[in-house]
């Protein structure tokens, strides 16, 4: 799930690094806009180019909470994972033995 969250973003993402005129309008913008790298904060690049409300607000910022939802259970997961490789050197260890954690 989480690989497939992460291609769709890219997906998008490429599509408005590549021909951003073609695709501004999915993002809710009514023109691409031009700047100093302001559209990385897309709610409020929306809002601030006069696109539409319920674009910036039913599309971004969902897609940032799936976003970090996502982040935190891949960091979950990965901790986990740590705790249990760990844990299974310590159990596997010969008695007497230091083990070092990777």
């Amino acid at each position: 799930m989480a690989a497939a969250f992460i291609v769709f973003i890219l997906w998008f993402g490429t599509g408005f690094m590549l021909s951003p005129e073609a695709t501004v309008v999915g993002f809710g913008l009514p023109s691409a806009p031009s700047g100093d790298g302001g559209g990385f904060l897309v709610v409020t690049t929306v809002l601030t180019h006069h696109g539409s409300l319920a674009t910036a607000f039913g599309v971004h910022c969902p897609t940032a909470t799936l976003m970090v939802a996502n982040g935190l259970l891949i960091m979950r997961e990965t901790r986990e994972a740590r705790e249990a490789r760990e844990a299974r050197e310590v159990a596997v260890a010969p008695v007497g033995s230091a083990v070092r954690p990777a």
